[in-house]
């Protein structure tokens, strides 16, 4: 339910990447997203009393996780603006398979059947997303969108691992802390770095606040389920969100779903019932 509430979150946060990266500045617009996401999170902490100290491990494993999740954002935001999205949502949604291998490195037995439920949530992904319409007329060549979205697909795998461990050792909400502000201290270093915009323009602003509180939600989602058994299926929940992104177009935007579409949505969705079994 976690992984399926932050694909969701991370559903509508992605169809708001497609559009508004296409008319504001790229990275402005992620930092603006991460720094709404971040300031959610404090109120959430306050309303929890959620902050505690961490000890030097956790502490290690939140940076690390927070280096991960702006990888894993940049790769994203870079994919989704060059587009099309059958290309770069599968590729990005295969991180569970990284997950689950980190999961059974870790010691944790994984079953042949719960192997194949998760191919059958990236083969259903990926069969939604293959079939999407795209509008563009001029898509960018595709060797640099599918090294983005494989970039993204690494970075999250490894925020996950990592947020999930460091969650583990201390409370999830200061690990979140941690990671989110990790990651907006380095975008900030490679803004400055490269000379490029901060502000992203006053008009987008009501838009990527919305995207950085569902982000916020996503993450905390993620790194919540640390303490339940199981762990890493909430990640495997999480990458339907490229096929949710489809839907939530269907639903809110009216883009047309097709029959076959609809069948892989029904095959990754059984795949995620057989894994909350």
């Amino acid at each position: 339910m976690l992984g399926l509430i932050a694909a969701l979150c991370w559903g509508f946060h992605d169809i708001c990447v497609r559009f508004v990266s296409q008319s504001v500045p790229l990275l402005a617009s992620l930092l603006t997203v991460l720094v709404v996401g971040l300031t959610f999170h404090l109120g959430l902490m306050v309303v929890m009393d959620g902050f505690a100290p961490l000890p030097a491990p956790a502490m290690g494993l939140s940076v690390a996780s927070g280096a991960f999740f702006l990888m894993a954002s940049l790769g994203l935001y870079g994919a989704f603006q060059r587009g099309p999205v059958r290309l770069v949502a599968p590729i990005i949604a295969s991180y569970p398979i990284l997950s689950v291998g980190w999961a059974a490195l870790s010691g944790v037995p994984v079953h042949p059947l719960q192997w194949l439920a998760v191919l059958a949530i990236i083969l259903g992904v990926s069969v939604v997303a293959a079939l999407a319409d795209d509008a563009a007329t001029d898509v960018p060549p595709k060797g640099r969108t599918i090294f983005y979205a494989g970039v993204a697909a690494v970075g999250f795998a490894g925020t996950f691992a990592l947020g999930q461990w460091a969650a583990t050792l201390s409370h999830d909400l200061p690990v979140t802390l941690v990671t989110r502000v990790v990651a907006i201290a380095l975008l900030i270093g490679v803004i400055g770095w490269f000379g490029l915009p901060f502000w992203p323009g006053l008009r987008a602003v009501p838009v990527l606040a919305l995207m950085g509180i569902a982000d916020g939600i996503a993450l905390y989602c993620i790194f919540s389920a640390a303490e339940l058994p199981d762990v890493q299926y909430a990640a495997v929940a999480a990458s339907t969100f490229g096929l949710l992104t489809i839907v939530l177009a269907w639903a809110i935007l009216r883009e047309p779903m097709r029959a076959m579409q609809w069948a892989g949505c029904a095959v990754a969705f059984a795949g995620i019932g057989y894994l909350a079994l």
